[in-house]
């Protein structure tokens, strides 16, 4: 049983690196100066609102006021399609992903989120009290947002 423990361990880089959050892309990416080098992070287990949607504007410059700036920490252990980093993202201690739910900012990526992540109660939390893109009475996920359907 150790041995699989490891293997699955060694199987799945974690890692965390700390630089200074230089742009902001929209409200689930962001580029990180690392070093010198720039590195694009994907906000892992979220789904923000893409640009030209409704809330695509207001949820880029709300990740802008927690991050851009700022120094980041990033906790990650894969890439995206895209080649972004993803990650959870720390900006001078708060966790943006997060934030960005809390704010009504962003959905949880249910594709991608654990079940029993704690991101979900914080998305019924925004959503009760109709923060952000919740003011809407039916928004439209981003996943289908670039599918093309809309409410």
């Amino acid at each position: 049983m150790l041995k699989f423990i490891l293997l699955f361990f060694l199987a799945t880089p974690v890692y965390a690196f700390t630089g200074k959050v230089v742009s902001i892309a929209d409200g689930d990416t962001l580029t990180v100066l690392v070093d010198r080098s720039q590195v694009r992070i994907r906000l892992a287990d979220i789904d923000a609102p893409e640009k030209g949607q409704d809330f695509g504007d207001k949820s880029r410059q709300s990740l802008g006021e927690l991050c851009h700036g700022k120094t980041a920490t990033v906790s990650g252990g894969e890439q995206d399609r895209f080649g972004r980093t993803l990650g959870t993202v720390n900006c001078d201690g708060v966790d943006a992903n997060a934030e960005q739910v809390r704010r009504g900012m962003a959905w949880v990526f249910d594709r991608y989120a654990p079940k029993d992540s704690p991101l979900y109660s914080i998305q019924d939390a925004a959503k009760a009290s109709r923060r952000g893109l919740w003011s809407d009475p039916n928004p439209t996920p981003p996943w289908q947002f670039r599918r093309g359907i809309r409410r």
